[in-house]
């Protein structure tokens, strides 16, 4: 079924998604995270896998928490990552002056910087719950809409919901293996928020996460190279008081280096630095050391 058939009758749940969504993300910041704590306590029983893949994670790169810390991090991993759900939404459905006064940023000059150039931003970044919601508040803030990546749902109807959603907010959805409509976009003179913190099974190289090889993404100086782009470290959490704090910083300083397993490895040492700061806003329920070094065995059971 292609996504313009998705739309049809057979979508019957895609009209009240819709309200519902909006009327979520109009709700005011402190009732919203209120909705995804009582939410994660309700969905807790249903956790379950996505439970154990975060504890899995937890223990590996956090060894020296005794058992009460890691079940803190634990509870409070999931909170974020349901309330992000929330966010999400939030992200694709609220108008621009339900988010106004939302965010801080930092570091837009470097943006400015690249534009006068002419050239396109490749924002990069980590999986954090509320990624795409910091997206939008970014594009808002530098008054031009971001692009991001996104991975494709395979049930057609989700898909066509969740494009159209994005859509809405977004300059462009590009695919997560649509490596000629990302190159494209940024030969334009896009921005485009990628992240490469997941497991890669291909174009991929074993480098530390917090002490642990990860298998990651190789490509990105390449891309970045072939579409003559600023590649711009790009952070951002929620903090205390319900803000989001964003980010953008300058190139690393001799990044790339022309070393695809040594510009991994400086990624993945920077995305440590930031996650150790709020470790539970990262997406820890994602099998992150999935794909092992030949001979190691699976770390998911």
């Amino acid at each position: 079924m292609t996504i313009e058939h998705a739309a049809g009758a057979r979508c019957w749940f895609v009209a009240p998604a819709n309200l519902i969504a909006s009327v979520v993300a109009r709700l005011p910041q402190r009732v919203l995270l209120r909705l995804g704590n009582l939410t994660t306590w309700l969905l807790w029983p249903l956790l379950g896998k996505r439970r154990r893949h975060a504890a899995t994670n937890i223990a590996l790169c956090f060894p020296a928490l005794d058992d009460r810390a890691r079940a803190r991090l634990l509870r409070d991993t999931l909170r974020a990552t349901v309330t992000g759900m929330f966010e999400l939404v939030r992200g694709w459905y609220a108008p621009a002056q339900a988010l106004r006064g939302l965010a801080d940023v930092q570091g837009l000059e470097h943006m400015h910087a690249a534009r006068a150039q002419g050239r396109g931003i490749l924002l990069f970044g980590g999986h954090i719950p509320h990624s795409e919601l910091c997206a939008r508040l970014l594009g808002d803030a530098l008054g031009e809409r971001v692009s991001i990546v996104a991975r494709r749902n395979n049930d057609p109807c989700i898909e066509h919901l969740l494009d159209t959603a994005r859509r809405r907010v977004f300059a462009d959805v590009i695919g997560k293996k649509d490596v000629r409509g990302l190159l494209r976009t940024l030969s334009r003179g896009g921005i485009v928020a990628y992240s490469a913190d997941q497991d890669f099974n291909y174009q991929n190289a074993f480098v530390p996460f917090f002490g642990v090889q990860a298998a990651t993404l190789t490509a990105t100086p390449d891309l970045a190279r072939r579409s003559n782009a600023v590649v711009l470290p790009f952070w951002f959490h929620r903090d205390a008081t319900g803000r989001y704090q964003l980010r953008v910083e300058p190139t690393w300083e001799g990044w790339p280096t022309g070393d695809p397993v040594q510009d991994a490895a400086r990624y993945m040492a920077e995305l440590e630095a930031v996650v150790r700061r709020h470790p539970e806003q990262y997406l820890w329920v994602h099998r992150r050391f999935k794909t092992r070094p030949e001979g190691e065995p699976g770390l998911y059971r």
